[in-house]
Formats: C-alpha cells, sequence, structure tokens
C-alpha cells in the first residue's frame, strides 16, 4: 500500500482523536472522521502494554495487509485510525480479519458486501 495512504503528521492523527467519531470492541477501536481528498488515509495505534517490538511490529504488518485488502472497498472519504488493545495480543490471524472487518462495516468505511 501506498505512503500516501498514512497519517504521517500529527496534526492529522491529533484532528481525528479530537473531532472523532468511534467503533470499537475489546481488541480494536476505530477513530473516524470524514474529510475531502481523493482516497482514505489511515493510521495504527498500538501502545507499549502490547508486547514486545516484534509483537507490536507484527500486529501492525497483520492490520496494514488487513487494511490494502480492503483498500478498494474502503470509503474514500474518510481518515481513520486503529487502536489497538492488549488483548488482542493473544489473537489468531483469523480473528483479527474478522474482528478488524465487522468494525469497518460498523463504521460504515467498507460495504457488507465487500467482505473477502
Amino acid at each position: 500500500m501506498k505512503r500516501v495512504y498514512s497519517i504521517k503528521s500529527k496534526n492529522e492523527l491529533d484532528l481525528v482523536f479530537k473531532e472523532k467519531k468511534s467503533v470499537g470492541n475489546g481488541y480494536f477501536v476505530i477513530y473516524f472522521i470524514p474529510h475531502e481528498t481523493p482516497h482514505f488515509k489511515y493510521a495504527i495505534s498500538i501502545g507499549k502494554k502490547f508486547g514486545n517490538a516484534v509483537e507490536r511490529n507484527q500486529a501492525k504488518r497483520r492490520l496494514r495487509y488487513i487494511v490494502s485488502n480492503y483498500s478498494n472497498y474502503i470509503n474514500p472519504k474518510y481518515r481513520f485510525v486503529i487502536v489497538v488493545r492488549p488483548q488482542s495480543n493473544l489473537l489468531p490471524y483469523d480473528l483479527i480479519k474478522e474482528n478488524i472487518t465487522k468494525l469497518l462495516i460498523k463504521a460504515k468505511l467498507i460495504e457488507k458486501e465487500a467482505q473477502n
């Protein structure tokens, strides 16, 4: 996935957290806001309580892969941040994908028919 899809500046990230709408479950929270650009932008936030650097990086890689799979279906008029909770550390990939998919549908960032 191209870097233009990622939220890079602290100002953009703060804007999402300030004007946020959110959906969540016990493992993840997605904060999102509408905006006007030709494509969506996203970030992944994961705290140190999740585990060591290897575990955090693996979780971020998995989430980036899931988002890239849905990139054609995600509504381009949104910015969103996926916050990873420490409880998700022990989830296998299939359950991570299922949880993220449900949250994206709940937030109306993707359509229900877009599930892979």
